[in-house]
């Protein structure tokens, strides 16, 4: 089966997103620090609940998308729109791939247990407090909007809703571990991008 233009773009936004993200795991591994945090060693039931729960739909969701770019899928919406969704996904590994740049060893994924980490509050996180997160709704969007069926839809909804719940869970964390320095940075900078 040939592929076409759209599915090669599609398996290369998945590719280059998630070698980013593992490449970025392996290298903190080398320095000793714990990247995957996901559901490990936590105390508080609706963190280690929506932590395990986002673990499972982040693993699931890549199968999804890539059975959706590999059938060609893309009901309802014209070329112009898939074209569009390619153009956001790309941009969410861009946005994530800055933000990880940006965190530098302060990265994790999960909320750190016991573990020493910088707040950081330049480059791309002044317009974003979660700019890596915005990264990953913009990938997985894009990729729904470009390869539209309603089961990736489901999915991706799921996913990003947990994922918005796993930024309400490392907010209330990152308040108790930076105090009045996060609820000032909370004031100014908006969840997901600017004063949003």
């Amino acid at each position: 089966m040939r592929m076409s233009i759209m599915q090669i773009s599609g398996v290369i936004i998945l590719i280059c997103f998630y070698g980013a993200y593992f490449s970025k795991m392996l290298f903190q591994r080398k320095k000793g620090i714990k990247t995957n945090q996901m559901g490990k060693g936590k105390k508080d039931f609706v963190t280690l609940l929506v932590e395990r729960v986002l673990g499972v739909l982040t693993v699931l969701i890549v199968f999804f998308e890539l059975g959706s770019i590999l059938k060609g899928t893309h009901w309802y919406f014209n070329e112009f729109i898939r074209i569009a969704g390619i153009i956001a996904a790309a941009a969410g590994v861009v946005i994530f791939i800055i933000a990880m740049w940006t965190m530098r060893d302060s990265w994790r994924a999960g909320i750190p247990d016991q573990e020493d980490t910088s707040m950081i509050t330049e480059g791309i996180y002044k317009y974003s407090r979660n700019p890596a997160f915005l990264g990953f709704d913009l990938m997985y969007l894009g990729i729904l909007t470009a390869f539209f069926n309603p089961v990736l839809l489901a999915v991706t909804v799921c996913t990003i809703l947990m994922l918005h719940l796993q930024i309400l869970q490392e907010e209330k964390y990152l308040e108790i571990v930076f105090g009045e320095e996060y609820l000032v940075y909370k004031q100014i900078t908006g969840r997901y991008f600017c004063f949003f």
